[in-house]
């Protein structure tokens, strides 16, 4: 038995050795330990880094204009006032109850115009344009038949004296005829989801069957109108339009001279009046939408049926230094 164990160990160290000699002589490690030069090895150790933790800061809050205190009266029937920076309506009056809104409309043929034709196209102007105008006691941009102007030109007849033979020569270039055009026009109310608006015309102005009872079919809502005035003040040369308070274009030989003031008498009198566009009928009364700038803040309002026809302007301005007056406050979460 103990013979039996000394050869256990003998060959466990015979095997040792058979395995120990080739590492000796053919490893980088075994010369180094022959030749007695070997160095301690380092060993690759892994440690951690922590990066102290940075929480992201919390936006500060902006203060917005916050409504306090009860609005002012107004003469207008329906009526809205918006914060255009935070899209927060500052104001409401009836304004989900459709209702007639004059040349207003002329907002929704310009939008089309602008986005659809050449700036530069000129335009013929026919007759039934100039009888838009005598036909229906309208405003006028005082063209006349046979008179070519670019595009671009009639929409500033169109928007700055409210020309409703503009809004027909419009409608007749681009539609074929004024119904055509027309019917672009609810489409487009329907892409901009302005789903309480419908049109008869391109200008607003009301027409009446042969009881001399108005046709019905042409309204809209004030929160549809400061809807359709946003998505147009987006468009440059909308916005460069109704800002203008005179216009004017010299006689050439495809037309008279023109010479044309802006029927929205605020951009004269109210400091930061930006626009837009006025209306009036007897069935829809006095309308405005109307946009200013103060101290950084921007607001866009409407009134509509506003009596008599000039309290639109008194009513807005009435509006509009409430709205800027409101304190900044901090809103609530």
């Amino acid at each position: 038995m103990q013979r039996r164990f000394i050869a256990i160990i003998l060959l466990f160290i015979a095997i040792s050795l058979l395995i120990a000699v080739p590492v000796l002589a053919f490893t980088p490690l075994g010369a180094n330990l022959l030749d007695g030069s070997a160095q301690p090895t380092a060993i690759a150790t892994f440690a951690p880094t922590f990066l102290p933790f940075t929480p992201t800061p919390t936006p500060k809050p902006t203060p917005v204009l916050t409504v306090r205190g009860s609005p002012p009266a107004i003469s207008a029937n329906e009526a809205i006032l918006e914060d255009n920076d935070t899209g927060h309506i500052l104001y409401d009056l009836n304004g989900e109850r459709p209702q007639p809104m004059a040349s207003t409309t002329k907002i929704m043929t310009a939008v089309i115009a602008i986005q659809t034709a050449s700036l530069d196209m000129l335009i013929t102007v026919h007759q039934d344009a100039v009888n838009e105008v005598s036909n229906n006691g309208g405003s006028s941009a005082q063209l006349h038949a046979g008179e070519q102007l670019t595009l671009r030109d009639l929409l500033y007849g169109l928007l700055v004296p409210s020309g409703d033979d503009a809004a027909i020569a419009i409608a007749d270039a681009l539609g074929g005829n004024a119904q055509n055009f027309v019917h672009e026009m609810n489409l487009y109310a329907y892409r901009l989801r302005l789903f309480q608006t419908h049109y008869i015309n391109p200008d607003g102005l009301t027409y009446y069957d042969s009881n001399h009872q108005p046709i019905p079919g042409h309204y809209t809502t004030a929160y549809d109108l400061v809807r359709l005035a946003q998505y147009a003040m987006s468009l440059p040369l909308f916005a460069q339009i109704v800002s203008t308070q005179h216009y004017m274009i010299p006689a050439t030989a495809t037309h008279s001279a023109h010479s044309w003031d802006n029927t929205n008498t605020l951009l004269a009198t109210y400091p930061g009046m930006t626009g837009i566009k006025t209306g009036y009928t007897l069935e829809a009364g006095g309308c405005l939408i109307f946009s200013a700038t103060r101290s950084g803040h921007h607001l866009i309002g409407v009134v509509l049926h506003s009596i008599p026809e000039n309290s639109r302007f008194s009513d807005s301005e009435i509006l509009l230094n409430w709205g800027f007056d409101l304190p900044l406050e901090i809103p609530a979460v």
